[in-house]
């Protein structure tokens, strides 16, 4: 006896899987780097309407699943580092955004 899955629950599950496909395409990346490399503790992108944050290790970070938008980038430095900041970063949908090098400054 064959078992059939009823149209409605085949349905709720493509459209479960086509959105999560969809939210992961919609979504970008944001990495970069730091000097000294031990001077920086985390990285944050601050937007409208989206605060993340990461780990700095040996000088680099990465934050994946970062929603498309403008963003303000912070970096919380150690004593005696003051903390750098990096305004208008634009991610874009599908796209991985290299900010490069920030240097932070005593």
């Amino acid at each position: 006896m064959k078992k059939i899955i009823p149209l409605p629950i085949l349905m709720v599950s493509l459209i479960i899987v086509g959105l999560l496909a969809a939210n992961r395409l919609a979504n970008g990346s944001l990495k970069g780097t730091i000097s000294p490399a031990d001077a920086g503790v985390r990285a944050w992108a601050v937007s409208a309407t989206d605060t993340l944050q990461t780990g700095i290790t040996d000088g680099s970070f990465e934050m994946k699943n970062v929603r498309p938008g403008i963003y303000k980038i912070i970096i919380e430095a150690n004593a005696p580092y003051k903390n750098a900041t990096k305004e208008g970063v634009a991610i874009r949908d599908g796209e991985a955004t290299d900010i490069g090098q920030i240097v932070l400054q005593q």
